[in-house]
């Protein structure tokens, strides 16, 4: 269509004037009466005021009258472009083309530089006006788009928001603002993380904005498409206290109650959704009490236009807020056109000789617009390099139905007048997203003070099973226990316990540089306790395995045990752990680290969430070093629950007390095969670890103490065996360590009551042989040995 004008324009037509008084100049207008935004019905009211007392005037004009012609464009290119048509190629000649909204004035502008024709809009914003290049004829009243997003970037900064999304319609005026936009908050610091559009149904776009945590919402669309989106906002409960929602400011005030048959949304749903929703506007009516051009100020301009709209709703009329951009846009034209009247006469030239041919006339006219300054009741009428209006921006916001104003920003000085009675629905400007609050996590002190106290008295319980076992080290019974054996054990215990300590100290109790030393010393307690208390349990088993389950085939006799040997075994254990402990401590050294875990919520209503963090001890090759301990003492493990299954039917009094130290190899394997995989499962939760770590090991601990110790006290105790070797040597006549000889009497005596037996029988068996021969009735026989008394 476009070329098509373009082509047209080489047959330009040249329609006379009309001779009278006053000679008429025809300005051709398209107002929106509907449509996307319907400015025209508030618009074309107000520049016909405007028109009315340029006519009146006689410092103005004097030999001219301007007369509008217009169309409605409903804000739809296809549309204006037919009506565009019409007012070049239809008498009269129009000296001047005022369209409205964006989409409309970047048709005409383009294509009005074929007729040398000005454009002058009232209400276009699309940031691709500004370009020179494309449009070189283009002035406009209403300021860009643009000059909305310094002030929302200056918002931005001061509620301390670095992250943001978007919502447009895909029309060229907001997708041209929105690239502004990205690059200003780029350059601010300020991320998009977000940026939906949509063309006519803006459901998924909402739908994604909620998906993906938006907070801050800037929307960029026309007033029909906003109530569509703020009815899916309410579906999608995107508003409240958690959201802020940026909208253009230049829809009617009471935008979000008009009945839309589009949406399917109550008037009180919709009042709910866009509660505390922030705009920013172009200030379009001046605040201050100032006559300019036109004789009147911004309030008597006001009342004039709602006389002139015959008591219309001003909240229910489109374009309401523009009109006096529109009022402002003719009386620039007017006071322009006023300027060119001499500089055209010095050059043989006169307005009413205008066609569309006429390059000089269009000059004079661009140029005197280009300087044009002077007071409306918009404010001050000045245009920058690129015809775009330059005018402060007004802030406000939404509270309890209605829009107060909370300030105002002048983008040319950079300058931000707030009122500071901005109104939020929670405490205050919500958070950008979700506000995550790192928290260090402590272990709780009543159960590390609960657990130390078993760890203690587990501690004191095994100082008074290594002194019992000392000081009856000489008793027949404890010796064959093998003592220095269950002394390890019970020192081993006691390292464990002490473990428990360390275990349960965090950065609540020393500062992060002392933390790598008690973590280390955790891995040395925990590590040789275990070693010499189950490594001694374990000797025990080997050698009761090793020993006495094999005989000699030439002597049918068991191997004599040595105790060099026994130590030999559990300082080999010992040796292990003490070097691979050296190695892991010298090539990689355990530190502290901060591990976070799952985000959590914390109870009531706030808009936040828990970062937990808590302090381990680590290395950076931890899990290696952990399958190699692990895996070590798990077949240590395993091969003590084999051995003490194997030995559990056998009977020695070389080490008397192995079906005790079975027991106990099971109740610490079996403890330690539940604690590692549970600990590392409860690893983000402390409390639960620590409590499942170091009772294991102290119930551990107790079983085992109580099962090697307590049986032999009972036995000195109840059965009075305090007496010594040496002390039963002086009483008896005779060694009492040496047990094969002792065992040798026994059996001469039981073999001298078994001979004794066999003599008894036999001398029975004699008897009843002669009573058998000699007394055929046996009977009578018996009766006459033995009569009856």
């Amino acid at each position: 269509v476009r070329d098509s004008l373009t082509r047209s324009s080489t047959l330009l037509p040249s329609f006379p004037l009309q001779s009278s008084s006053k000679k008429k100049l025809y300005i051709g207008a398209l107002f929106p009466m509907s449509g996307g935004w319907p400015g025209g019905q508030a618009c074309l009211p107000s520049a016909q005021m405007a028109l009315d007392l340029v006519n009146k005037r006689t410092d103005i004009l004097p030999d001219y009258e301007l007369e509008l012609i217009h169309y409605d464009s409903m804000c739809d290119p296809g549309e204006a472009t037919k009506l565009l048509y019409d007012l070049l190629y239809t008498e009269p000649i129009k000296i001047v083309l005022m369209p409205g909204c964006s989409s409309v004035s970047t048709l005409v502008a383009e294509a009005a530089r074929m007729w040398n024709l000005i454009v002058l809009s009232y209400g276009s914003s699309s940031p691709a006006l500004s370009n020179r290049q494309r449009f070189p004829t283009f002035f406009r009243t209403h300021p860009s788009a643009t000059l909305h997003n310094p002030t929302r970037v200056q918002l931005f900064q001061k509620w301390k928001w670095t992250k943001i999304a978007t919502i447009q319609q895909t029309t060229e005026v907001f997708t041209s603002t929105l690239d502004d936009l990205e690059e200003r908050v780029r350059e601010a610091g300020i991320e998009i993380s977000v940026r939906q559009s949509f063309l006519t149904d803006p459901a998924v776009a909402v739908k994604n904005l909620k998906r993906q945590d938006a907070r801050i919402i800037v929307g960029l669309f026309y007033e029909t498409e906003a109530r569509k989106v703020f009815c899916e906002v309410y579906k999608e409960k995107l508003y409240g206290k958690k959201y802020v929602w940026f909208l253009i400011g230049w829809y009617a005030d009471n935008w979000f109650k008009i009945k839309d048959a589009s949406i399917n949304c109550t008037v009180e749903q919709m009042t709910e959704a866009v509660e505390g929703h922030v705009t920013t506007e172009i200030v379009m009516l001046n605040p201050e009490t100032v006559r300019g051009a036109s004789k009147l100020t911004s309030q008597e301009f006001l009342a004039q236009l709602m006389s002139k709209l015959g008591g219309k709703n001003p909240e229910e009329t489109g374009g309401f807020q523009e009109a006096p951009l529109a009022y402002d846009a003719v009386w620039a034209l007017a006071l322009a056109l006023n300027k060119t009247v001499g500089p055209l006469k010095a050059k043989g030239h006169r307005l009413e000789d205008f066609n569309y041919n006429n390059r000089d006339i269009t000059v004079e006219i661009y140029r005197a617009m280009n300087t044009s300054s002077f007071e409306g009741v918009s404010g001050h009428v000045v245009f920058d390099a690129q015809g775009s209006r330059m005018a402060w921006t007004l802030i406000e916001q939404l509270q309890g139905g209605s829009y107060k104003k909370i300030g105002y920003y002048d983008s040319t000085k950079g300058n931000l007048s707030w009122y500071g009675n901005d109104k939020w629905i929670g405490s205050g400007p919500p958070a950008d997203q979700t506000v995550v609050i790192e928290e260090f996590r402590y272990l709780s002190q009543k159960l590390f003070v609960s657990v130390s106290v078993f760890a203690g008295l587990g501690i004191l319980l095994g100082i008074v099973c290594l002194t019992f076992n000392i000081y009856n080290r000489n008793v027949r019974y404890i010796q064959n226990s093998q003592p220095y054996l269950n002394n390890m054990t019970a020192v081993g215990c006691m390292m464990a316990l002490a473990a428990v300590f360390p275990l349960g100290i965090d950065g609540l109790h020393v500062h992060r540089r002392q933390f790598p030393v008690v973590c280390q010393f955790r891995l040395w307690l925990l590590g040789l306790g275990f070693s010499i208390a189950y490594g001694s349990m374990f000797t025990k088993i080997w050698w009761v395995h090793a020993v006495f389950t094999k005989k000699d085939e030439k002597k049918d006799k068991r191997k004599h045990l040595e105790p060099w040997k026994l130590y030999a075994t559990v300082g080999v254990l010992l040796c292990i752990d003490i070097l691979s402990l050296i190695i892991w401590q010298i090539l990689d050294p355990l530190h502290i680290t901060v591990e976070k875990f799952t985000r959590e919520a914390p109870k009531g209503d706030l808009d936040v969430l828990i970062q937990p963090l808590l302090e381990h001890c680590s290395s950076e090759k931890m899990t290696t070093w952990l399958g190699v301990v692990y895996g070590y003492k798990g077949l240590l493990l395993l091969l003590g629950i084999f051995l003490a299954y194997e030995t559990k039917s056998i009977s020695t009094e070389k080490i008397n007390d192995h079906r005790a130290v079975g027991m106990a190899i099971y109740n610490v394997a079996v403890l330690c095969m539940i604690t590692a995989p549970v600990t590392m499962i409860l690893s983000s939760q402390q409390d639960a670890s620590f409590a499942f770590a170091s009772l294991a090991i102290v119930f551990s601990v107790y079983i085992t103490l109580v099962v090697l110790f307590v049986p032999k006290m009972r036995r000195l105790i109840t059965r009075g065996e305090w007496q010594s070797d040496a002390q039963e040597t002086m009483k008896t006549g005779s060694s009492t360590n040496n047990n094969d000889e002792e065992k040798s009497r026994q059996l001469e005596r039981e073999n001298k009551e078994l001979q004794k037996i066999i003599q008894e029988v036999s001398q029975a068996l004699s008897l009843v042989t002669r009573l058998k021969t000699f007394c055929p009735d046996r009977h009578a026989c018996v009766l006459d040995m033995f009569p009856p008394e």
